[in-house]
This record gives C-alpha cells, structure tokens and sequence, in this order.
C-alpha cells in the first residue's frame, strides 16, 4: 500500500510540473512550443529586464504615492481659498462638488479629533482631581456646539461654492432694498446675510438718514430705514398739499425788519432799533434770545441800524449802519466773542457756512477773521480793493484750509485767500457789472450785466468758474433781464437756480448747459430762490412766496405777505421765509405808538413752515398762536385764520 501510494504521489507531482512548464512556455515563449538554449538564454535575460523594469516602477509608484501624500497633507494645512484658487490654475471653471465633499469631511474628521481630545483631556483631569465636574462638562460641551453652529453660519453657500461669512457680505453690499429682499428668500443662509444690521446701516446712511449715529443706536436698521422713508414720504405729502403748522415769528412795536438769516433751526432778526434776535425754532416754549450789543452802539443815542445779520450752527453775527461789527455764540448768546469798528459802513457780512469764520466788506476794504488752534478769534487778512465791495461770499468745504472768500466789485470777481498777498482776480470784463454771486465747494458762480454792443451776443449771462484752475466752466442764461439771485451752494449737483428780473425762475445743467425748467411767477421780478432735488421755492418783490415741482413744472401752492421776499431757507421738512420792507422809516407814519395797522403795515414778517408728520400736535405750535376765539388780548392772535386751507384746532370738520 505505501508502495502505491508513494508511486500515485509522483505520478500527481510530474502532472502538476509538466502544468507548470506548459503556462511558462505560453506566456515566456515568442513562437515555439519547445525552447532551444538559445532560446533559453533570451528568456533569461528577458526575466532579469522584466524584474529589473519592475523594481523600477514599483520605485517610481511608490515615490508618487509619497508625494501624493505629502501634496494631501499640504492641502489639508492649507485654507479652502488657496485649493479653490489651485482648481481654477488647472482650468477649471469652478471647483468641483467632490473636492467640496472632501473638505466637509476634513473639518468633521478635524472637529472629532478636536473634541476627542478635549474630551481626553477632561477625563484626564476629572481622575487627577476625582471631583465631580458634570456643570464644566456640560459649559464644555454647549461650548463646542456653539463653535459647531458658528462654523455652519460662516460658510455661506453660493452655488458649487461656499464663501466665509465676510466675503458674502462684501457682495451682498452692493445690492439695493429690493435685491435684498428677493436674496433673502432663497435660503436660510441667504436671508441671515440680506438681513444683516451693518448692510442696512449702510444703506440708511447712504439715503441720508441718521448721519451721526451707530450700528449699535438701533436694534433693527431695517425697521429704522422703514420709517425713515415712510416718514419721508409723508412729509412730502404735507409740502405738496401745505398741511403744517404755519407761524409768524413775534415781534414788538416800534420794529422794523433790516436783515434776516437761517440756518438748520437757527433763525436770526435784525431791526432798526438795533436788537439783535435769534430764535431756536426746535424749542418754541423758550424765549427768543436778544443778543446784546457792544457798548459802543448801546450808549449812542439814537442807536443804530442793523444793516446785515448771518448765522450759522455755532456763532451768529451784525453789522451795523455806524460801522460795527458783533458776533455771538449761539449756546451762550449774552455779550458778543468779538467785536471790531470798520472804517464806513459794512456792505456785506458772510459767514462760513461749516467753519468759524467771518467775512466783512465796508467800501473797497475786506477783513477776514478766524478761530485758532485754541478756539480766540485772530484777524487772518485785511485787503483793498480798488473798488467798492458789493457782495461777498465764503467758500463752503474749506475745513482746515482756511477760510476763501470771493467777492464782487463793479464789474470784476477776485478771490481772497489769506495765504496769498493780494486778492486774486477770477473774472473782469469792463463796462459788464456782476448783479449776482454764489459759490459752492469747487465753483463760483455769477450773473453779468450785458451793456451796449455786448447785448446783440445773445443777452445777460451767468458765468460758472472752477475754483481749481480759475478758468470758466460754462455760460448758461441769455436773457434780457437782470439776473437778481443765484443759489448754487443748496443745489443738487450738476444743477444751478436763478431768478430774474423777466419775472422767471431758470434751472440750468451745468454740463450741457441747457434750461431744464423755466417758471414764470412773480410779476415784480425774483428775489430769492433755492431748490432740492424735486422742488423749488421762489420769492418775488411783490411778497409772493411759490413752491414749484421742478419735474411737472407746475405750481404748488403759493402765499403772500406784504413787502419783498429777500429770504428764503428751507430744509426736508421746514421753510423760513422773511419779507423785508425797502423803506425803513416810512413817512406819515408814527409806529411807535399803538397803532397796530400801521405798525402792521410797516414792520415786515418772519413765517415759519412746519411739514413734518406732528405739526400739527399742540407743542409744534407757537405759542403766541395757542389761542382760541374768545380770547381778545394780543395783536396777532389766530394767525392760522390767515391761511383758510389750513387746519385749525377745534374747527368743525365741514369747514
């Protein structure tokens, strides 16, 4: 038996040989079955370069493996950014959603590995110190899922992509209040992002709401944007229609109007008599304040006139007929920060409209004073002129450049910078007057008279210079009449309004050079006029007072007091409007005494319009007109009776 078995296993042992033998020939051999020695010599050569040629591959394979990893784990310390900027060098249009899906499970891999380890850590600690410490457990974990939610918010997806929260943000500020709202209803993450406090902040500042405030003075800037411009628009609403409060500054016998100026809610009156009156009209319940005068002009009998008053947000001036000029704090008022004696009369006064400084003209002399580094008033300049000065006016938007007068005198403009030894002329045509001057922050602007052979080349002009160069602009106007008012600081931009003696108010563009609006209203000429951006209030030397929509064209409503209009101010939701009589001391009339007609007649009037959503609530009103039909005392009671469209208090609803 063992014999066989023995012979069985060789012969098993031969089959599986010849097998072996028979695969190498099929895979080793080129062509025959039976190998020579030759034959034999070329396999085994062609073994060694095969096995040689695999070491090699398996060498090369192996070192591509390497960098593979070394390339993973540089792309695993590296952000998400610089792999989506390395996708988009290979070609790509985008980064594809498994390089995505790769880094998702990075930061799960990363944040398990994180949270084992605080969780090792603490478990390390809890047997060093074998307390229970289940309250610092459980801190620790809210603490990791709040981490978990802020990594979830701050990857914002936009399509095959996710963006930190920041960068989202920078595109979402780009969009409008309706873009915002059509974004926020694509996803959740979309509408955290349409809804952020800063983007709306933004946006209500750029609409010029809330200047001075912060992101963090409102816990909701959308809400607060909302009522803005519901607000906004109800005002405007009450400007076309005239529904407001509409008041009349008090006054006393023996007044008469000289000069009145206006600035935010700041309302300054100058008088014969030689007070001086300023009004906050943000508190009517409190007393106007009569600012007193040097003891120079206090002591002389009669007192003088007051030729000229101008206020601004921190300080008011006068000048008056003897030659003097006072300025006053407008927090403190009581006795005036300076004081000085011109040589004649002063013929203009101007203020800095954002800077302390002051501006006088008597005859061909100019002065220009300022504050210094600590807060004392210096004279900065004093010039000449060869002729006298007519109209002066400082340069807005100086800041701490100090202060840029430009001034008009007969028929030439000069420019008066302290740094500069003499006065700079901008504009001079002989035998062609300047009637009118304005400036803004980089142009002036100014209307010439046409004379003689000069009519025939096309009438009266308004020349605009750059501030800059010095040279002309653009020529707007051809007009036969004289050009009386010019308001180019209040304008929008690009945009300049002008009244005329033909009895017009003209709205030009500055880069075309073309008429927008001209609107014909006030038969004794224009006298004062200013503009925003959707309507224009004018006034005429017949006591007219015009509110115009510059869009249709058409006149809004109008009111009229006797005696020219020569002021005009007006912001978003108020308008103060002064009409000062030419003749100062009328004859056959004796306003000192009680006679209330003749004192009416004479003194001129200050109107304060009130448009804002509460004007018409008891406490916007002034107090001298809280009164009622019974009461008999006061002259100028139920001043709202002058104004029968108005609202009245108390009146029945069919009236």
């Amino acid at each position: 038996m063992a014999e066989e078995e023995l012979a069985a296993f060789r012969e098993s042992w031969k089959e599986e040989l010849t097998s072996k033998n028979d695969e190498e020939r099929l895979v080793c051999a080129p062509s025959s079955d039976v190998p020579s020695q030759s034959g034999q010599g070329d396999l085994r050569k062609r073994y060694f370069e095969d096995s040689k040629y695999l070491n090699t591959a398996d060498s090369t394979s192996k070192l591509t493996e390497r960098e593979c990893t070394d390339d993973a784990s540089d792309t695993e310390d590296q952000p998400e950014y610089v792999s989506i900027a390395r996708s988009l060098l290979d070609g790509r249009t985008s980064p594809l959603l498994d390089r995505i899906q790769e880094e998702r499970t990075r930061r799960k891999r990363q944040y398990q590995n994180t949270t084992n380890a605080c969780s090792k850590s603490l478990q390390q600690k809890q047997k060093q110190q074998q307390q229970p410490q289940r309250k610092v457990k459980k801190e620790e974990e809210l603490l990791d899922q709040l981490i978990q939610d802020l990594n979830e918010v701050n990857d914002i997806p936009f399509f095959d992509i996710e963006l930190p929260y920041e960068l989202a943000l920078k595109i979402f500020r780009n969009l409008n209040c309706t873009e915002l709202g059509r974004c926020a209803q694509v996803s959740r993450a979309w509408r955290v992002l349409a809804e952020d406090g800063v983007l709306w902040f933004k946006m209500c500042r750029g609409e010029g709401y809330h200047q001075e405030a912060s992101v963090s003075d409102s816990p909701c800037w959308k809400s607060t944007l909302r009522d803005c411009r519901n607000s906004a628009k109800t005002v405007r609403s009450n400007w076309k229609n005239r529904v407001g409060s509409i008041s009349q500054l008090q006054f006393e016998l023996g007044k008469v109007l000289c000069d009145v100026s206006s600035c935010d809610s700041f309302v300054l009156a100058g008088y014969t008599s030689g007070d001086v009156r300023l009004w906050d009209t943000l508190h009517w319940d409190s007393t106007a304040s009569f600012l007193k005068i040097n003891s120079l002009s206090a002591n002389s009998v009669p007192r003088p006139q007051v030729s000229h008053v101008q206020v601004n947000s921190s300080v008011a001036a006068a000048a008056y007929e003897d030659g003097c000029v006072d300025l006053w704090s407008t927090e403190t008022g009581g006795e005036p920060l300076l004081h000085y004696q011109s040589p004649e009369r002063p013929q203009a006064l101007a203020l800095g409209p954002d800077s302390p400084s002051l501006g006088s003209a008597a005859g061909p002399h100019v002065r220009l004073d300022s504050t210094d580094d600590r807060g004392y008033w210096r004279t900065l300049c004093r010039a000449q002129l060869p002729k006298t000065v007519e109209s002066l006016v400082l340069v807005p938007g100086r800041g701490q450049q100090g202060p840029l007068a430009a001034l008009s005198a007969g028929d030439a403009v000069y420019l008066l910078d302290p740094r500069e030894e003499e006065p700079r002329t901008l504009h001079s045509v002989y035998g062609h007057p300047v009637t009118c001057l304005d400036a803004s922050d980089y142009q002036v602007a100014l209307g010439v008279k046409r004379t003689g052979w000069a009519m025939h080349d096309g009438g009266n002009k308004i020349h605009v210079y750059s501030l800059e160069t010095g040279k002309p602009v653009s020529s707007v106007g051809d007009s036969l009449g004289d050009f009386t008012c010019i308001n180019l600081r209040d304008s929008p931009p690009h945009l300049l309004v002008c009244g005329n003696k033909d009895r017009r108010v003209r709205v030009f563009d500055l880069r075309s050079g073309s008429s927008v609006a001209s609107l014909y209203g006030h038969h004794l000429g224009v006298t004062s006029v200013q503009i925003d951006d959707w309507k224009i209030v004018s006034g005429g030397g017949e006591g007219l007072v015009c509110v115009w929509e510059m869009r249709m064209g058409s006149k809004l409503w109008e009111m009229h007091n006797r005696h020219p209009v020569r002021h005009v101010n007006f912001n978003s939701s108020t308008l103060v409007t002064a009409n000062i009589p030419d003749d100062k001391s009328p004859r056959g009339a004796c306003i000192t005494d009680d006679d209330l007609t003749a004192h009416r007649r004479h003194r001129g009037v200050i109107c304060h319009y009130d448009f804002s959503e509460d004007a018409l609530s008891q406490d916007h009103i002034l107090p001298i007109c809280r009164s009622d039909y019974i009461e008999s005392s006061g002259y100028n009671y139920n001043i709202g009776l002058t104004v029968p469209y108005d609202r009245l208090p108390g009146a029945h609803p069919s009236l």
